[in-house]
């Protein structure tokens, strides 16, 4: 059976593909987008298959 990990992000706007794109390279996949605390900032939760690094 797969196993997963999973993270919660903050984005900031400004920065969020260069965030994205960092955390992708790390094997992360982005499951969900919602918005953060304020208006610039976002919460990414994240998943990889466990093992991965």
């Amino acid at each position: 059976m797969q196993k997963w990990e999973y993270a919660t992000v903050p984005l900031l706007v400004h920065a969020t593909k260069q965030i994205l794109d960092n955390w992708g390279d790390d094997g992360w996949e982005l499951v969900a987008l919602v918005p953060g605390p304020n208006p610039e900032q976002l919460v990414a939760y994240m998943k990889r298959a466990k093992g991965e690094s």
